[in-house]
């Protein structure tokens, strides 16, 4: 892992621990006989200390300059404040050379803008955070960017939003080395929710509509994701947040550009969604729990909505 001096803790400590929990699993499930990765953390400049904006201080290793054996995944942590590596030409060197030789070469947040400094990202679909994502574009204007999703594969190339996004970007290389098995025992092993796969949004739903909706409407979508299998009308919603229906339909709609119905449909199908992803429950107690009635039912909303059928997915 290559971190910038100003590196967030969770974007390095994040993947770290789901490639060294990778290991453990592999050892308890008696398949492991050599190390399935060797972590090593280095320094985008001389000075080891990585200064988190979250004032929590890291020691890499050692620099980048220091690493003379073949590396076999490349991981770039960018941090929340924006670094360039344009005033180091040797670092932009390595990059590139780096680049001919590695199995894989990624990014967390804005390591992406050092890839797209070295010319490495160049005619490709790229991300990073979504709040620099326009930036990334008009500063580069040979990339694509897209703020959607968590991340993003093109080749053995990988960018991916922030923080967070940096573990199910090292989920999914653990599945492609390791196999699912292991990547869903780390999942499990490190108490994350839900394994998130690479069409994932940025922004949920859910966490949209609570970052845009005035205070009496940000409990709805936990309310409405507890209650997904019950009937879920705008009446009782509107009851639920002491608004009159009318009322309620009006404020909604003005909040999110959607109407209730529409928004209850959306958590019900991503929902869903995941637990036909993530999930060993069948598909009937999914559709059930969901609201979307039986499997016959999910099976032809999902067909017609993601283009492929629950267990395609599964």
């Amino acid at each position: 892992m290559l971190a910038t001096p100003t590196a967030q803790a969770l974007e390095l400590a994040g993947p770290i621990e789901v490639f060294a929990m990778a290991e453990r699993k592999l050892k308890e499930a008696g398949r492991s006989r050599s190390p399935a990765y060797i972590i090593d953390i280095v320094s985008a400049v001389d000075d080891l200390t990585i200064h988190s904006s979250s004032g929590l201080s890291m020691l890499a290793h050692r620099p980048y300059s220091k690493v003379k054996e073949p590396v076999d995944t490349l991981l770039i942590a960018g941090g929340m404040d924006l670094w360039s590596a344009k005033p180091y030409p040797t670092l932009i060197a390595w990059l590139q050379e780096q680049s001919q030789s590695v199995r894989r070469l990624a990014s967390v947040c804005t390591g992406a803008f050092l890839l797209a400094e070295a010319g490495l990202l160049d005619g490709r679909r790229v991300t990073t955070h979504w709040y620099f994502c326009q930036q990334l574009q008009d500063q580069f204007p040979k990339l694509t960017v897209d703020p959607e999703p968590i991340f993003i594969r093109d080749g053995n190339i990988s960018t991916s939003a922030g923080v967070t996004s940096g573990m199910d970007l090292a989920l999914a290389m653990v599945e492609e080395d390791l196999g699912m098995d292991i990547a869903l025992r780390v999942a499990r092993a490190l108490v994350l929710f839900l394994r998130r796969s690479e069409g994932q949004s940025q922004f949920s739903t859910s966490l949209a509509f609570q970052a845009k909706s005035r205070l009496p409407l940000r409990e709805i979508p936990v309310f409405i994701l507890e209650n997904l299998g019950r009937e879920l009308t705008v009446e009782i919603l509107a009851t639920r947040v002491a608004m009159s229906p009318r009322n309620f339909a009006r404020v909604f709609q003005q909040e999110f550009g959607d109407t209730p119905a529409a928004f209850v449909e959306r958590l019900r199908l991503e929902t869903a969604r995941k637990l036909v992803e993530e999930s060993d429950r069948t598909l009937d107690e999914i559709a059930s729990s969901c609201g979307l009635g039986s499997a016959d039912n999910m099976r032809r909303i999902f067909q017609k909505r993601f283009r492929r059928t629950p267990s395609n997915m599964r």
